[in-house]
């Protein structure tokens, strides 16, 4: 028994139809009824806030005592309020202790790794910003 193959028909391709130009008074009735933005407003310097740097960097966080070791890049002295900022941390905090090598500094130097005292868990990575 021979089996009937069928054939697919090829679909029918409809011609473009020529688009209607628009009138020139449709154009310039549509221009007209445009919205036009409004201008912008000039801001004073001195209300634009410069965004803050950050001051240093949790590089280790021991979680059984509560403190962060920071490489700080400017010096700081301990009682300076500061700001811990990450992907899920942000809280203020003063540390009134700051150590380096289990000797505590009044003034964290600029490149060293310091002890920080925290009052909640912090990340590696986390960003240490200047707190006011």
């Amino acid at each position: 028994m021979a089996k009937k193959i069928k054939k697919k028909k090829k679909p029918v391709r409809k011609k473009p139809t020529a688009k209607k130009k628009k009138s020139a008074t449709k154009k310039a009735a549509k221009r007209a009824t445009k919205k036009t933005r409004p201008a912008k407003k000039k801001i004073s310097l001195a209300k634009v806030q410069k965004a803050a740097k950050p001051i240093g960097r949790v590089i280790h966080f021991y979680n059984h005592i509560g403190v962060a070791i920071v490489k700080f890049n400017v010096n700081t002295r301990a009682g300076t309020p500061l700001r811990f900022k990450g992907a899920t941390t942000d809280f203020a905090d003063t540390p009134k202790s700051m150590q380096h090598d289990h000797k505590t500094v009044a003034i964290a130097p600029k490149g060293k790794q310091i002890g920080v005292k925290v009052k909640k868990r912090v990340r590696e990575g986390d960003f240490v910003y200047k707190s006011e």
